[in-house]
């Protein structure tokens, strides 16, 4: 049989950004089933989103920390999530859907740990890279 079209030419990056963060996250925090795949597939796919746009494990870090003490409508609300304009669009974006469905301290918990994860992730891809 032969190969699906283009799944030789795309990378696991490129096949990884196509990844609708936004669905994932904004129920994988809520719902056991799909827990699994936001931290695993949506983490690394919205590091590589983010990783490609400059984001730095550090900016992601302190958003943690803000959704920890303020919660994810709270840091969706900022005027800027992120330092750049373009990024901060995409995970405003993210997050906004998230705080949607995401209303219990535990979901709440459970994006900052998210977010945490991603940052990780980004920092061990520029670590490799090197």
């Amino acid at each position: 049989m032969p190969p699906a079209p283009d799944s030789d030419s795309r990378s696991d990056d490129e096949v990884l950004a196509a990844t609708d963060v936004a669905m994932l996250l904004r129920y994988g925090l809520t719902q056991d089933a799909l827990r699994t795949a936001l931290f695993g597939d949506g983490a690394v796919a919205a590091a590589v989103t983010l990783d490609r746009l400059g984001v730095l494990p550090r900016s992601l870090t302190f958003l943690a920390e803000i959704v920890r003490s303020g919660g994810l409508a709270y840091a969706a609300g900022l005027p800027e999530p992120l330092p750049a304009p373009e990024p901060a669009e995409r995970l405003r974006d993210w997050l906004t859907g998230a705080a949607q469905t995401a209303t219990t301290p535990e979901a709440e918990i459970r994006a900052a740990r998210w977010l945490d994860a991603v940052a990780e992730i980004i920092a061990l891809r520029r670590s490799v890279r090197r």
